[in-house]
């Protein structure tokens, strides 16, 4: 059983910086890929990002590609998302995941955050 909690959202004008953190409870947290995911009032949840295991590799959504950035700290059981060059359509729930396979699927997720909003003023 993983528990993940989200930390950092909040408001922030277009072309500002935000960055959230995912804290894992648990021994295992280097056992698993962690995703970030965003759900804007509506819409389906979309897929943002994940990083490997070791944090070696990381892949993202066209939409956010060279704009966020995730991390992640196994000695802290901690994941982050670094966010720049934010825009108004970024506006969401952002939710972090924890998974056993790198994957863009929402169902390849086993663990979800309660979510953190993050919301981009025009």
């Amino acid at each position: 059983q993983v528990q993940l909690v989200e930390s950092g959202g909040g408001l922030v004008q277009a072309g500002g910086s935000l960055r959230l953190a995912c804290a894992a409870s648990g021994r295992t947290f280097s056992t698993y890929v962690m995703g970030w995911f965003r759900q804007a009032p509506g819409k389906e949840r979309e897929f943002v990002g994940f990083v490997s295991m070791s944090g070696a590799r990381a892949d993202y959504a066209d939409s956010v590609k060279g704009r966020f950035t995730i991390s992640r700290d196994n000695a802290k059981n901690t994941v982050y998302l670094q966010m720049n060059g934010l825009k108004p359509e970024d506006t969401a729930v952002y939710y972090c995941a924890a998974g056993r396979v790198s994957s863009r699927s929402v169902r390849a997720y086993d663990y979800w955050g309660q979510g953190t909003q993050v919301t981009v003023s025009s």
